[in-house]
């Protein structure tokens, strides 16, 4: 008989404490590499050839050129590779969330692409609406913010 504690027992306490340190661990192995390798770009000079080529794209939306990094991890890899080279970068709150709602838009493009696909989706039109409406987003934002 499981100890129970209001109505939650102590079986379900450590099933939940279990989960969650697995998922833990599994957002850990992507955010703290990418944290590093931006981290180590930071101070070679890589990320400022990066900055400087995408500067004036990034400036559109009133974000630095480094910006654009964020934005590749996330739409290439998924938001946890861009919540690591966001906590890496020296972004102003402002920036932090034009580059937010544009991710929430745009992310994860290859896997859900995939799975849109799968449904009977066109590859092309998913990507283009979503890309479309995460410029749009940054655009907008830019301004209102």
């Amino acid at each position: 008989m499981a100890l129970q504690t209001g109505s939650i027992t102590l079986d379900t306490l450590k099933r939940g404490l279990k989960s969650g340190i697995d998922v833990t661990f599994q957002l850990a192995k992507v955010m703290i590499p990418i944290y590093f390798i931006v981290t180590f770009l930071k101070h070679t000079p890589v990320l400022g050839i990066i900055a400087k080529v995408f500067a004036p794209f990034m400036g559109f939306f009133g974000l630095p050129g480094e910006a654009a990094l964020v934005l590749v991890l996330g739409n290439l890899v998924n938001l946890y590779a861009a919540i690591g080279a966001i906590v890496s970068l020296s972004l102003s709150l402002k920036e932090i969330a034009i580059l937010a709602i544009m991710l929430s838009f745009c992310h994860s493009l290859p896997v859900e692409t995939a799975l849109a696909k799968k449904i009977g989706l066109s590859a092309v039109s998913v990507i283009s609406v979503r890309v479309v409406l995460s410029v749009i987003s940054g655009l907008a934002f830019s301004i209102l913010l």
